[in-house]
């Protein structure tokens, strides 16, 4: 039985059509390549009702992923999280029918590790060696522990400021790592001239090959899945390289083409930090791609990506679906991610305590309605990112005694 369906790569600017079965980087001109597939074929031969007795894995749509061999996966169990209903946060916010995709609770504890697994399984099918790559972090992680699974190499550069965390993850799992006196771009420099000098490796920058954002697609799938195949009416994406909100939107168009789905897609949003916003940017003044954003900084380090290769792609995606791209500060993202661990008991990174932030906005204005079902994408667990919130707890000495219930909070 035919494992994958993949047809082939192409263009996403030209639409030049690429043959698949060969190490692949970006197009002729430049662009992002877009894994294709038989769809027909894939119609003919599952059902949504087979995908529902699969493995609890992003595998279960292996069918529309690259992969040719169930022999080539390397997993580590990822997929398939939690749809949270978000009551308290919900009402809070005048939204009651908010949800959160928790990314928190994936393998290497981001998102990353969908578009590694998938990365990493199609790299080794096709016989690279090693894998290198710029990046802010977790996505460093998420690969240097799938390439250890597989038994690749694996290089690693990232900026100085990046998360300490996935720094030790990256030399934990005996990664060649370095960390960089700049941002992510000057990083990709780097990495681009090295991986010129050696054989077997390939550079996995986002978007520079085709398959993370596969991985990053089963986001979609899942979501429409868990909903019981359909789709909500406002799905919100912290925004940096934006593969996650690409892979989204080519999900929705699959399922649509397969039968799956029907009716109005998802309205798509962007979110970023008021110190890091080039798609917001580009988005109100109706450009059809971003400008490198100056002196970039935010605590949300996974979205501090001033110019994104993909950023034509994302445009596209918000304005098709009637969506929006909206910025949050820093002081409002980090009050959002307080908040939603008081309310909820969800412990959410920087970046997806972004869209929280973002929906008290949209509610405000309007853009999102009482009666919207929401969709929040949490792309990673809080724990990961401890320096957000600071340590403001009596110290005790063992003679002292706890102080009544509520005495503390009257302080």
């Amino acid at each position: 039985m035919t494992f994958s369906f993949l047809s082939h790569l192409e263009c996403s600017r030209t639409g030049d059509r690429y043959e698949a079965d060969q190490v692949a980087g970006t197009s002729a001109a430049g662009a992002p390549l877009l894994a294709r597939y038989d769809l027909e074929r894939v119609r003919e031969t599952v059902t949504r009702e087979d995908i529902a007795g699969r493995e609890p894995s992003l595998w279960r749509y292996h069918e529309v992923l690259p992969v040719r061999s169930r022999d080539n996966i390397v997993s580590l169990g990822e997929g398939l999280t939690p749809l949270l209903p978000l009551p308290n946060q919900g009402k809070q916010s005048g939204v009651p029918k908010l949800l959160m995709k928790d990314e928190g609770l994936v393998p290497t504890g981001s998102f990353k590790a969908r578009g590694a697994a998938v990365g990493v399984s199609r790299a080794a099918e096709l016989g690279v060696r090693g894998v290198a790559m710029p990046t802010n972090g977790n996505a460093g992680a998420a690969w240097a522990l799938y390439a250890a699974r597989a038994g690749m190499d694996s290089l690693i550069a990232m900026p100085d400021d990046a998360p300490a965390i996935t720094m030790k993850e990256c030399l934990a799992a005996g990664a060649e790592l370095y960390r960089v006196d700049g941002l992510i771009g000057d990083a990709g420099k780097l990495v681009g001239a090295a991986v010129a000098e050696r054989q077997g490796y390939q550079d996995v920058s986002t978007l520079k090959e085709p398959y993370r954002l596969e991985g990053k697609k089963t986001m979609g799938y899942e979501i429409v899945e868990q909903l019981g195949w359909r789709v909500p009416d406002v799905i919100l994406y912290p925004t940096g390289g934006g593969v996650g909100i690409i892979g989204i939107y080519k999900a929705l168009l699959e399922m649509r083409e397969l039968g799956w789905i029907s009716g109005d897609l998802p309205r798509l949003v962007a979110v970023q930090a008021t110190g890091c916003a080039p798609i917001v940017e580009a988005f109100k003044s109706g450009a059809t791609e971003s400008t490198a954003f100056p002196d970039a900084h935010t605590v949300a380090f996974g979205i501090t990506v001033p110019k994104a290769l993909g950023d034509f792609l994302v445009l596209d995606a918000v304005r098709a679906t009637e969506g929006t791209a909206i910025a949050v500060t820093d002081d409002e993202l980090l009050a959002a991610q307080r908040r939603l661990a008081a309310l909820e008991g969800a412990f959410v990174c920087p970046e997806g305590a972004a869209c929280f932030a973002a929906l008290d906005q949209l509610r405000e204005s309007g853009w999102v309605s009482e009666d919207d079902e929401v969709v929040v994408l949490n792309t990673g667990a809080g724990i990961k990112y401890p320096e957000t919130v600071e340590v403001d707890a009596p110290l005790l000495a063992t003679t002292d005694a706890i102080p009544p219930r509520g005495a503390l909070r009257a302080r």
